[in-house]
């Protein structure tokens, strides 16, 4: 019995053995696998890691062969025009500085000469006082001198204002000046982040349309210049740049032309919109009872009913109304913003949307400034370009 106990127990022990050394096994093949799989998953992301290397490594040497000396190019290009544009500031200011002092020396000329004036006219008392013989060759010379004094200080007014005229000139030139530094400057700027950052430069950064205004009513220009850049910002456009130069009129104090460059939309984005406000401006005219549009314009309903409060129009249609209006108080003016055209001569006011290639024309046959070569221009558009608020404007 013993005997049998004995061998049960080394069997059962033996099985037992058996068991543990399967698990064992088991347990090997599966550790063996998984650090089997953690060896492909490395070797992907070796792989992966290699390609991406050579990616950033092909690409670091196109920007150090191409990028980078076209952006040194470009910068030192740019920085020297910044320089020389620097320099003429500063000779401008010097030059202002100089005629500064020239004009104080000819307003002591002038106290001068008004006081030797004074002089010779009490000399002059004196001698006729003194002597009736020759006082009729003594007044002679007198008065000689007295003329000569005073085209002496005729003259030196003639001067004084020659020179303000000039000091004005050079004011307007720095101010061009400082406005083209202000705007290439930015370009710069927006190049290298654009160039660092390796964005593309955004659109509203840079000059997508222009702009004119003239008017002939000097008294209007400062308005009619605050109206139509609130109208410009009302229509999500930025000035990026503005110039300003005299009229063909040789006139002293004739109002100037200016130019503007805009940024922000394109021209046949600003199309659409434009011709939308033009219909919702044209819209207000009335005609038998109701608000019927003239060539193009929408037909609405009447107004509003009595005891309800009007809405209030967007900001970017009360801002071109508001130029509208000032435009119609003008006896003749002629607004550009992008594609839109407005002329107001002394009978009409005349709105158009024109097209890129419409606009070339009339910029090379240079009708822009000229109120009535442009109405008769605008005459000729098809009906859906056309807007005549001459009406409007009386209203």
């Amino acid at each position: 019995m013993t005997t049998v106990i004995l061998v049960v127990m080394c069997v059962v022990v033996g099985a037992l053995e058996l068991y543990a050394g399967k698990q064992s096994r088991d347990q090997a093949n599966a550790f063996t696998r998984r650090i089997d799989e953690l060896n492909d998953q490395v070797t992907k992301q070796n792989n992966v890691l290699v390609t991406v290397g050579e990616q950033l490594t092909a690409e670091l040497s196109r920007v150090k062969q191409d990028v980078l000396p076209a952006l040194d190019n470009r910068l030192r290009q740019n920085t020297g025009q910044v320089e020389e544009l620097a320099g003429l500031v500063h000779q401008a200011d010097d030059y202002l500085r100089t005629q500064a002092g020239r004009l104080r020396e000819l307003e002591q000329q002038r106290i001068t000469l008004a006081a030797l004036r004074r002089k010779l006219g009490e000399v002059e008392t004196s001698v006729r006082a003194v002597t009736r013989a020759h006082g009729e060759s003594a007044s002679g010379k007198v008065d000689a001198a007295l003329d000569r004094l005073g085209e002496l200080e005729r003259g030196g007014a003639e001067i004084l204002e020659l020179q303000r005229t000039l000091t004005r000139t050079l004011e307007d030139v720095e101010d061009v000046v400082a406005e083209l530094l202000r705007f290439t400057e930015g370009e710069l700027d927006d190049t290298v982040t654009a160039a660092l950052t390796g964005r593309p430069r955004a659109h509203g950064d840079a000059v997508t349309a222009t702009g004119r205004l003239w008017t002939r009513d000097d008294q209007l220009e400062e308005i009619l210049s605050e109206m139509y850049e609130r109208c410009v910002r009302a229509s999500r456009l930025n000035v990026r740049f503005r110039t300003a130069e005299g009229s063909d009129d040789p006139a002293p104090g004739s109002p100037e032309r200016r130019r503007y460059f805009l940024g922000g939309h394109a021209s046949e984005d600003l199309a659409g919109v434009f011709s939308a406000l033009l219909i919702s401006t044209g819209a207000d005219l009335p005609h038998n009872g109701t608000h019927e549009s003239k060539r193009g314009l929408a037909r609405v309903e009447p107004g509003v009913p009595s005891g309800v409060e009007p809405v209030r129009p967007p900001e970017d249609e009360a801002a071109l109304k508001s130029l509208l209006r000032t435009l119609a108080e003008c006896s003749g003016a002629v607004a550009q913003i992008g594609p839109l055209m407005a002329v107001r001569t002394r009978d009409e006011l005349l709105c158009a949307v024109l097209t890129a290639a419409q606009s070339l024309e009339l910029e090379s046959d240079e009708v822009f400034w000229d109120p009535a070569a442009a109405t008769v221009r605008l005459r000729r558009l098809p009906s859906h370009q056309l807007w005549d608020l001459t009406g409007w404007g009386r209203a």
